[in-house]
């Protein structure tokens, strides 16, 4: 069975209603990026951050995954489809794809804000429970922070995501420029043999990138098109 690596950026969820991260204004959902994604924006004011996810999560539990969404988790019937996505959002999942790595975090998620990846203190808000009340502690004893790779912090799922990018045999780009790093660096783990499709309303710059096939439509147009591409 074939392997396809989905790489995907804020593009993918525009249709879905639901902006992540920043524009190019600076600007996340009217509020500047260093105040609500960034370590000292935390350290400042823990509680205008904490409520700003709040915000946020209300907003996704009420978004609906795209028809682009569906069409990536459709070609899990055909093929071995690993989904690597920028977003915070967990739209490629409520869609359906099984085997997703997100490069940013887990807005659905908090942690401990002393060690952000120690699984026995991740924990998965539901619907029902999203809002988390400033100053909740995590089984630390430190406060709960949000699940999410703030500015200026590594990016530990970067490595595993580079393993997948290196088993391709098609890779996809969608509503991602190949500027944002280390996200664009995976296109360097992809062997020269491989095609790479980049789905994207928006000329791009491919970096010299020889084999990139643009095709220049939103998510969900721009997957109708590669369904066609992949079945010939």
């Amino acid at each position: 069975m074939k392997k396809i690596v989905f790489l995907t950026g804020a593009g993918m969820s525009v249709e879905s209603g639901f902006k992540t991260f920043r524009g190019a204004d600076g600007l996340w959902e009217n509020y500047p990026v260093q105040q609500v994604a960034s370590h000292e924006g935390w350290e400042k004011d823990p509680t205008l951050v904490t409520n700003f996810y709040n915000m946020l999560r209300k907003k996704l539990y009420a978004a609906q995954p795209n028809e682009g969404h569906r069409l990536v988790a459709e070609l899990q019937k055909d093929y071995d489809v690993t989904v690597i996505t920028q977003n915070v959002d967990n739209l490629h999942e409520k869609a359906g794809s099984k085997n997703v790595i997100h490069l940013h975090g887990e807005l659905t998620k908090v942690c401990s804000s002393r060690d952000p990846y120690n699984p026995h203190f991740i924990k998965t808000l539901t619907a029902e429970h999203s809002d988390v009340v400033p100053g909740t502690k995590a089984g630390d004893g430190s406060l709960l922070r949000p699940f999410i790779v703030f500015f200026g912090e590594s990016v530990p799922m970067i490595e595993p995501a580079a393993e997948e990018a290196q088993k391709a045999d098609i890779f996809v780009i969608i509503g991602t420029s190949l500027n944002v790093y280390p996200a664009a660096g995976l296109v360097q783990y992809v062997d020269p043999s491989v095609p790479i499709y980049l789905i994207d309303p928006e000329p791009v710059m491919a970096g010299g990138y020889h084999k990139i096939k643009h095709i220049q439509k939103g998510a969900s147009d721009g997957m109708k098109d590669l369904m066609e591409i992949l079945k010939k």
